[in-house]
């Protein structure tokens, strides 16, 4: 009778433990439902903590055929057409824009990403140095990032944003930057060129 209880006892702890885990937020997945800018839902973006960054598997269609930029944005907000409230690139370091670069990247960089002949995508790529969780690179930290697809392609030089084109699908990846509170203005992405040019004439 003893031995019985205590596998029942065990059995109820294990139920707890797990319903307990569905509950709580997952700090290490999150998935972004992607929009074009009529509003119109075109796909999905898989966001899973990895070793080093965070991995993003993107699944949409609706685009023109080829290469396409993509990027990470500094505001969780998507208010088309334009998704201009997305404000500029993710770029915790104040690095210049482009893989590319030397002086580079920023952490919202990402390779492009190549639409089939029906124009619909699905890759994965990884978003290096980034975390889901807290700290200074974190997607998800105060109102949350955004994450964006271009009508062109991103050339990994050109400042700031690599001659991208208009920005066509986006996805929130933090659920509170859609409570209507007002964002901050975008930051200015040559900034950190006009004080670097400073210091080498100074």
């Amino acid at each position: 009778m003893r031995r019985r209880n205590k596998k029942l006892w065990m059995l109820s702890l294990m139920m707890l433990f797990f319903l307990s885990g569905c509950l709580l937020p997952h700090e290490n997945s999150e998935t972004l439902e992607m929009y074009n800018a009529d509003g119109d839902r075109v796909g999905t973006a898989r966001l899973n903590e990895t070793d080093g960054g965070v991995s993003v598997n993107v699944e949409v269609e609706g685009l023109s055929p080829g290469f396409h930029a993509i990027h990470v944005h500094e505001y969780g907000k998507c208010e088309g057409p334009d998704f201009s409230s997305s404000g500029n690139h993710f770029n915790p370091d104040g690095k210049d824009h482009g893989l590319m670069q030397t002086d580079g990247p920023h952490v919202g960089d990402l390779p492009n990403i190549e639409a089939d002949a029906d124009g619909a995508v699905q890759e994965e790529l990884i978003i290096n140095e980034a975390t889901l969780k807290k700290g200074k690179n974190s997607l998800t930290a105060d109102n949350g990032t955004s994450l964006i697809i271009h009508d062109g392609v991103d050339d990994g030089m050109s400042q700031p944003a690599g001659n991208s084109g208009d920005r066509i699908v986006c996805g929130v990846i933090s659920g509170d930057s859609q409570s209507g509170e007002e964002q901050d203005a975008p930051t200015d992405p040559t900034e950190n060129n006009d004080k670097q040019k400073n210091e080498e004439n100074g």
